[in-house]
């Protein structure tokens, strides 16, 4: 029987089977934060630990970080107790650092891949969830909690239970205004947020080939959101043209070799997956979220639902609605709107921004919603004023920030404020995740800048009609 993509990556890395069904599997890359980090740290301090392997590991700061006048301290205590503390040791334990104020700052899932970092074949993890990013490059990549990011500094290896397989293909053509973060949306939508417990996903079909590495990265992004230990898909040319030539990617004869071995990397056909869903790429349409989890999505011209869906309480879905402040049976078509956010690790890319300066250029953000774009690394923030998008965006009313997390999550200073409706590009839409009381509706960064110029949600794609 031949193997899938997960299970020849996940093999080639286990060093040790333990009896019970656990194994010590092998990690080729940590990321770290400031927010997981500190107390592993502390770990190896208490017992006279180093880093095992040092130059596997890579940090940088982006929860916390403030994303205006970043070259002044930060102001929140808890924030700069954070990013101190960070500095400090990886400093003591000989860990690379992009700070602020480093070129390669920037949120970590972004930075990882956009360096070169991020590799096919490898093993990947941090503490954070969204780590599952980077199995966009055929990489198993999953998150972790601050007692197994002590493990993996102390060891470079993780004790695991290996997941079972499953596969979603989604095949078609996407329509226009149609884009990854709708795909990954539907599928939720679909599966539910437990819909992908205990499993790894493969993403395949020929809608999922035809996305770019921004686009797949933005899929996979989400996998944690249906209760998945991970997301990837396999490696093909656009991954390795994507590669090709960044800042530590494999160079020379060493890039010719891996890349040998990263063509080998695919499921095979005779492959048994646990479980395999598909999907058509025709039925998914412009997405958003009514109630208070990524699984709580529909179409933007269709209605909430009338009742909780299979697999979620009825209790969850009313509450659901009580703090979002919406009607079962109704549509949120012209729901106004408060704030529009298009950042956070799922959608701060450049790709991200370009959707977004091409549907708001000329236009206006409506007089009462304040908007901002927030680019997921400094390298991204370069890249687009070198486009002229930041003066496109600010032309628009818009603010342009720096690099970060920002207002994904209410850790720093750019919070949503109770009772206002975001429209958020960003992954989760939990109570208080942009900030105590806040609404999130999330989105795609299409539908985000469509509402911000509207003021209110609407569909995109009658003002791609328009344009074109």
């Amino acid at each position: 029987m031949g193997k899938t993509l997960f299970d020849k990556i996940w093999d080639r890395h286990v060093v040790q089977s333990i009896e019970g069904g656990q194994q010590v599997l092998y990690i080729d890359r940590h990321l770290i934060h400031e927010v997981t980090s500190p107390q592993a740290f502390d770990g190896l301090r208490r017992r006279g630990l180093p880093v095992f392997r040092p130059k596997q590991t890579i940090a940088t700061a982006d929860h916390n970080v403030p994303t205006i006048n970043q070259h002044l301290p930060i102001e929140e205590p808890l924030s700069r107790k954070q990013v101190d503390a960070l500095t400090q040791n990886c400093a003591e334990f000989g860990v690379e650092l992009y700070g602020l104020g480093h070129k390669y700052q920037g949120i970590v899932h972004v930075i990882g891949p956009e360096l070169g970092i991020t590799r096919p074949g490898f093993t990947m993890v941090c503490g954070d969830s969204h780590t599952s990013t980077h199995g966009a490059f055929g990489a198993i990549a999953f998150g972790i909690g601050t007692s197994q990011v002590e493990q993996v500094l102390a060891t470079q290896c993780l004790l695991q239970r290996k997941p079972k397989r499953m596969r979603i293909s989604v095949d078609g053509d996407l329509a226009p205004g149609v884009v990854a973060k709708d795909i990954i949306l539907y599928i939720i939508s679909k599966l539910g947020v437990g819909g992908g417990t205990g499993h790894f996903v493969e993403y395949a079909g020929s809608a999922i080939r035809g996305l770019s590495m921004e686009g797949r990265m933005t899929v996979c992004n989400m996998s944690i959101e249906m209760g998945a230990r991970g997301g990837l898909i396999a490696p093909d040319q656009t991954t390795f043209d994507y590669v090709q030539g960044r800042e530590f990617a494999p160079k020379g004869a060493e890039w010719e070799e891996k890349l040998a071995d990263w063509k080998t990397l695919f499921t095979d056909e005779d492959a048994v997956f646990d479980e395999e869903y598909h999907f058509d790429a025709a039925d998914v349409e412009p997405m958003i979220t009514y109630g208070t989890n990524p699984g709580m999505g529909m179409g933007v011209t269709e209605n909430v639902p009338a009742q909780a869906k299979v697999g979620e309480s009825e209790a969850t879905f009313q509450k659901s609605l009580r703090y979002m402040d919406v009607q079962a049976g109704e549509g949120l078509l012209g729901q106004k709107i408060d704030y529009v956010f298009i950042g956070s690790c799922t959608n701060s890319r450049m790709e991200d921004l370009r959707q977004a300066a091409g549907l708001v250029e000329g236009k206006q953000v409506a007089s009462h919603v304040r908007a901002m774009i927030v680019p997921g690394s400094q390298q991204i923030a370069v890249q687009a004023k070198a486009e002229g998008l930041d003066k496109l965006f600010e032309a628009a009313g818009f603010e342009f920030r720096q690099a970060g997390c920002s207002a994904c999550l209410g850790m720093n200073e750019d919070k949503v404020p109770a009772g206002k409706y975001c429209v958020s590009t960003s992954n989760r839409n939990f109570e208080g995740r942009q900030g105590q009381g806040a609404r999130t509706i999330l989105a795609s960064p299409l539908t985000a800048a469509a509402a911000a110029i509207a003021g209110e949600i609407v569909d995109v794609r009658s003002q791609i009609e328009v344009l074109a």
